[in-house]
């Protein structure tokens, strides 16, 4: 028989398997042999308190031999002959909901302005060398969008827990570790999300469906109310039954063109700030109360959400053990990203911190873009501190006790950032309205973790691309925009995402509703 059980042990006793089935033999008190093998279903850890627990859910195998639990295997019918849907977009959302349109029966044909993983990698490399950006291939644009070379977290806030178990198992199933399954905050890592992307994309092109690199949209095709397709910088018109908008919330030309075709979008708050680094060693310090990390503890983690003149200053995309990258997707703007493998062994810690901004915090000189102006205000801030970069990618950087204290740092500790930092006075050229409550809420945050307010971290800038600072709206009830049919706004770049799983459980949605709207007749 199966028995499922939770306990609570140390560190070191959730690293030895033969530890574990003791703890659970005599939770379920009964004989050690008669407990066969163990299968871990959940794990977190609980830091909250001096003794250091790992919360452990088991399946224990009673009196039989254990069994892999994996989840079943996906078969993907073949759609080649079958409707198209065009999905602009090759990240989460429109990976997913290329899947889901296989699964359902239609075509995908998925549009992707930016390159395959393997020659993204590339043009990644040529601006850390060389510090040229290629304004369509890059850590924002490319096969698998923004998230393919990050951490790769895999948390989200979504209470359909079914919906987020499945994306797991598609992940999973395509490549990822197995540990995604049963960690309370998964993640996959930058060294594994490449080739879980092109695991995703082969699925795809195998299938029937179809995805196209160097395919930038420059336009939507709009028939009697109804998207009928789009149209590609190169001049090709492409058809479909509706289209998917699944560009990520770095492509403003997107929104540009929306605006200038009178298509209705929004204004929404966002957030921006700096990107802080402290040693691993110092943040595993505070996290685990003093105590060094060892060998059975993972590199420690930090969440911090502070009420700053009743705006939230927080931290962002926490990466530990992981590296700091920049993060431009134009030539003349600075903008700057974490990322870690899936080891996280890395010697640095590094988060975003950001302020939130809502469409009144704008400043005035703004409101002549109407729905683009916090668009236009974070794009001066990256071409600002591209400036302050004298125009190269070497971010400006400044101590963090400094920072607070208004001091400029005339020296500079070790960095992860490869194309390098420059001292820059960030307390002087900031906005005053992030600048100010940056200080402020790193004050906060220096009160409660003892040691995280120290000469020791860098602050460098800027963290710009925390979400989209335009929404697409839709329809509720249909996913399609308010003002063209079969147009469905989708993921991130359209406002209703804000993260892998999340763009990925909004693709499956749109990719529903998609069929809800059109059905599955063959054809176009």
């Amino acid at each position: 028989m199966q028995k499922e059980i939770n306990i609570s042990v140390s560190p070191k006793q959730a690293a030895d398997e033969k530890q574990l089935s003791r703890i659970v033999a005599s939770q379920l008190r009964m004989k050690e042999e008669r407990v066969r093998g163990i299968v871990i279903r959940r794990r977190s850890v609980d830091a909250r308190r001096r003794d250091i627990r790992i919360n452990l859910g088991i399946l224990a195998f009673v009196d039989e031999e254990p069994k892999p639990l994996k989840p079943d295997e996906k078969i993907y019918p073949d759609v080649s002959k079958a409707a198209s849907v065009i999905i602009v977009g090759a990240g989460p959302a429109g990976l997913f909901a290329g899947l889901r349109l296989i699964e359902l029966g239609m075509k995908p044909v998925i549009l992707e302005r930016g390159k395959s993983v393997s020659e993204r990698k590339r043009d990644i490399a040529a601006i850390h060398r060389n510090q040229q950006v290629d304004p369509d291939s890059n850590y924002g644009f490319g096969e698998g969008g923004a998230g393919t070379f990050s951490d790769g977290k895999l948390y989200t806030r979504s209470k359909k827990r079914g919906d987020v178990n499945r994306i797991l198992e598609i992940l999973h199933f395509h490549g990822a570790q197995d540990d995604i399954l049963i960690d309370a905050h998964p993640h996959i890592g930058t060294n594994v999300l490449p080739r879980v992307v092109t695991a995703m994309r082969k699925t795809i092109v195998e299938a029937g469906g179809e995805v196209h690199f160097h395919s930038r949209v420059t336009d939507i095709t709009v028939q009697n109310g109804k998207a009928t397709g789009v149209k590609l910088a190169d001049g090709r018109t492409l058809s479909g039954k509706a289209v998917i908008l699944a560009t990520g919330h770095s492509a403003r030309d997107v929104y540009q063109m929306l605006h200038d075709k009178h298509l209705t979008i929004e204004g929404k708050p966002f957030a921006m700030g700096v990107r802080v680094e402290h040693p691993q060693e110092l943040i595993d310090s505070i996290q685990y109360h003093g105590r060094p990390r060892g060998e059975f503890l993972p590199a420690a983690t930090y969440s911090f959400v502070e009420q700053v003149e009743q705006r939230g200053v927080y931290s962002f995309c926490m990466c530990p053990g992981g590296v700091i990258v920049p993060a431009a997707t134009a030539p003349g703007e600075l903008v700057v990203n974490g990322m870690s493998p899936s080891g996280r062994g890395g010697r640095f810690a590094n988060s975003g911190i950001v302020v939130e901004i809502r469409l009144e915090d704008i400043p005035k000189n703004y409101k002549r873009f109407e729905q683009l102006a916090g668009l236009h205000f974070q794009s001066d801030l990256e071409q600002k501190c591209f400036r302050q970069a004298n125009r190269s990618q070497l971010a400006p950087a400044q101590r963090l006790d400094d920072f607070v204290k208004g001091r400029l740092s005339f020296d500079l500790p070790e960095t992860s950032y490869r194309p390098g930092i420059q001292s820059s006075p960030m307390h002087e050229w900031l906005p005053g309205l992030i600048r100010q409550k940056l200080q402020k809420g790193f004050a906060q945050i220096g009160r409660k973790a003892n040691g995280f307010l120290t000469n020791n971290a860098v602050i460098m800038g800027v963290e710009s691309r925390t979400s989209s600072p335009v929404r697409i709206p839709r329809d509720k009830i249909s996913l399609e925009h308010v003002q063209v049919s079969r147009l469905f706004p989708c993921g991130e770049g359209a406002g209703y995402a804000g993260g892998i799983v999340s763009s990925a459980i909004d693709g499956e949605r749109c990719a529903e509703a998609v069929v809800k709207v059109c059905g599955t007749s063959s054809g176009v």
